[in-house]
């Protein structure tokens, strides 16, 4: 009990000096020059969009427009009235999930074939012209072939996703088993390290840099795809939902839908940075 009673009185105290620290002139102007430079930006830019738009004969509205037609997407997002008439959570929700699949298959093939790759100069010959070939085809371009085979406009969008993202996660894993250092690899034969022992101890840390970079590639443009593909195949979803609003005429729904998409995307890519220091921290920790 006595312990605890310290340790309470010892966090009250230092609490207190950390506010204290947080509101110091030098820790302030490291906030500001952090926080102040994107918002003025984004000042500027709704300022210049206001008075462009507000003219005559404007195609595009400004954001007090904006504002005014779209007020319950913006602040009313979850709201379902069934069928496709929901509100902008439930549509980037469904495209969420199948970006997550999607995604998730890519990775998992891409690491895998990626080490194969990166390990067999023979493999790398037979395979790597067929990728590079399979990599440049545009991503709506499948989409044709994609429900042709499976007949369904759902796992067809799962395939796109994949078949978007894996070459940039296959690249970059290739590319980062043949850099392992060649003291490396010396080191795994000395130690008699099995292929197990040396994929998680040797390969895996090596390559982690390498890997994550491709993830963060991948998942841009598994975004991407889903948007645009979910515009051809119809549902719930948000490309389906833009594509819906264009044919609507609702502009005002549109932007605001394209800040949720850049926003979401952006959060992505954070995530797939975050999870990359903390990979790269567990590895440096063997």
């Amino acid at each position: 009990m006595t312990d605890t009673r310290i340790t309470i009185a010892a966090a009250s105290v230092g609490l207190p000096t950390r506010i204290k620290s947080f509101f110091r002139p030098a820790a302030l102007r490291r906030a500001a020059g952090v926080i102040l430079p994107p918002l003025v930006t984004l000042a500027l830019i709704l300022a210049v969009w206001e008075i462009a738009c507000s003219q005559p004969g404007a195609s595009l509205p400004p954001p007090s427009k904006v504002l005014e037609q779209s007020a319950e997407l913006i602040f009313s997002p979850f709201y379902d009235r069934g069928g496709l008439d929901k509100g902008l959570f439930w549509h980037l929700y469904a495209s969420l999930q199948r970006v997550a699949v999607g995604f998730s298959l890519a990775a998992i093939f891409g690491v895998l074939v990626g080490v194969i790759i990166g390990q067999s100069t023979l493999a790398m010959r037979g395979l790597d012209p067929i990728f590079q070939v399979l990599r440049t085809v545009p991503p709506l371009a499948w989409l044709p072939l994609s429900l042709a085979a499976f007949r369904d406009s759902h796992p067809s969008a799962i395939f796109v996703i994949f078949i978007t993202s894996v070459w940039p996660i296959l690249i970059n894993t290739s590319v980062g088993v043949r850099n392992i250092p060649d003291d490396y690899r010396n080191v795994a034969r000395v130690l008699q390290l099995n292929p197990i022992e040396y994929f998680y101890k040797i390969m895996l840390p090596a390559t982690v840099p390498y890997i994550f970079t491709g993830l963060k590639i991948g998942v841009g443009l598994s975004w991407l795809a889903i948007v645009a593909a979910e515009m051809l195949i119809g549902g719930v979803g948000i490309g389906f939902f833009i594509w819906d609003a264009w044919n609507s005429s609702l502009i005002s729904d549109i932007i605001v839908a394209l800040i949720y998409v850049g926003l979401v995307g952006f959060f992505l890519d954070r995530c797939i940075t975050l999870a990359g220091r903390f990979a790269g921290r567990g590895m440096g920790a063997q």
